[in-house]
């Protein structure tokens, strides 16, 4: 028996071996697999946890040789630190070529990690030699530019987002210097939008370089608006229109996402759950943040100077979130949650004071109590625990927050407190009371 289930792993990993060249999709991969009665998704991630491994394994091999360098850097001399750092990064781009040449997927990928590594370090140490400029941000684009090519002729998921998070560490360290030009924004960050939606595309499902693309898109058109916003007195800021556009993107990103997961690709249906998993943790981040009053008195006391743009985006965006998740099962959901964002948008623009934020604060923390609830019996009545336990968090999370930041006095906190254990011990007798029907058929 033991000797079977090596044998249905070792045919499972050649499987995994045959996508990463391209030579069978995924699906095919799964079908081959269950003709022998093995579970190729299982293996799969375990395959992942073995990569997340050896990827932490080079991460470390790294850092210690660039500790070492750095102990012993002055006593070198600056021909041989230059030479040095040329032959330690083109070496291991070159042995690594050599193993994906020979048909050594894995081993090739992890050395040009690690290249791509011994890359950046040697962009910061020649620059250090050399005294080359101080502006930070523009090493860490050519570091991340370096690494691009890599992810898209290898079509590899884990450069990609190497490449795809030096892009974002670029970008946030260029708009917090306040050195963002426009031009230079709009033609370069795309560049690795497009070559993340390209690996995604032509390799293997990987919902860490899917939500890093999300991420990226969705951070790329907020700054395009605050560079369209811009005044041209300063530096780029998001400003209160920018929330309410966020609010519409992530209304449309759960829609996509319902989108993808009706899909017949497995690949695209597991960055369609993916997405819509992450939209609902995000958005439940945003209502405890909401929770409280200060996020309310900011936008009451905004200018709107950006009104009308604002309003045909948002109706945009909205129009095609609804067009896009109108057919998948959650319509009527994704139909409330469109209703609900535009009321609230609409009375936060039409009240002009700020003493009204503690009623919008009570708002937040009903919805947040309502959803909690929702996601607690969604999970107990479908036997989904990640919906249950996402619901539970929901509700102590909102019960702490509240004991921390009271919203009235004693007694309501604990009326609130009785409230919220009824909710999840009655979960909790209903979960337990239908497992055992379900174990005793």
């Amino acid at each position: 028996m033991r000797l079977i289930r090596l044998l249905k792993k070792d045919l499972a990993m050649e499987a995994s071996t045959w996508v990463d060249s391209r030579l069978i999709t995924l699906e095919q991969a799964s079908a081959i697999c269950r003709l022998y009665g093995i579970d190729y998704d299982t293996i799969r991630h375990h395959s992942g946890a073995y990569r997340v491994l050896v990827v932490l394994g080079f991460l470390f091999i790294w850092l210690s040789l660039i500790t070492l360098i750095g102990a012993n850097w002055d006593t070198i001399p600056r021909a041989a630190r230059m030479v040095g750092l040329l032959v330690l990064t083109a070496g291991t781009h070159g042995v690594a070529t050599h193993l994906h040449l020979s048909g050594k997927a894995r081993p090739a990928v992890a050395l040009f990690l690690l290249g791509n590594l011994f890359y950046g370090a040697s962009i910061v140490l020649i620059a250090q030699i050399y005294h080359l400029g101080e502006h930070i941000p523009d090493g860490v684009f050519v570091w991340a530019l370096g690494s691009l090519p890599f992810a898209v002729v290898l079509c590899n998921a884990w450069l990609a987002l190497l490449s795809g998070l030096l892009a974002l560490t670029w970008f946030v360290l260029e708009f917090r210097t306040e050195f963002l030009s426009a031009t230079f924004f709009v033609s370069a960050f795309p560049l690795f939008l497009v070559a993340e939606s390209y690996v995604m595309a032509k390799g293997r499902a990987s919902p860490l370089l899917f939500l890093v693309f999300v991420a990226s898109l969705v951070l790329w058109f907020e700054t395009a608006l605050a560079l369209l916003w811009a005044d041209g007195g300063g530096g780029l800021e998001y400003t209160s229109e920018h929330a309410f556009v966020a609010a519409a993107l992530f209304i449309l990103a759960y829609a996509v996402g319902r989108w993808l997961d009706m899909q017949e690709s497995a690949k695209v249906r597991d960055h369609g759950t993916v997405l819509s998993l992450w939209t609902l943790r995000v958005a439940l981040l945003s209502l405890i943040v909401l929770s409280f009053d200060a996020p309310w008195e900011w936008v009451l006391s905004a200018d709107w100077d950006h009104q009308t743009s604002m309003w045909i985006i948002i109706a945009a965006v909205v129009a095609a979130a609804l067009r896009i998740g109108w057919k998948s099962a959650n319509r009527w959901l994704l139909f409330g949650m469109t209703v609900g964002s535009g009321a609230t948008m609409i009375a936060v623009v039409a009240t002009s004071t700020g003493d009204a934020a503690v009623y919008f604060q009570v708002l937040a923390n009903v919805m947040l109590v309502v959803t909690g609830i929702g996601l607690i019996f969604r999970g107990t009545v479908s036997g989904i625990s990640h919906l249950y336990f996402l619901g539970v968090a929901t509700v102590l999370l909102t019960a702490f927050v509240r004991y921390i930041d009271l919203l009235g006095d004693y007694v309501d906190s604990a009326i609130l407190f009785i409230a919220l254990a009824g909710v999840l011990l009655g979960s909790a007798w209903y979960w337990k009371r239908r497992r055992g029907n379900e174990a005793g058929r």
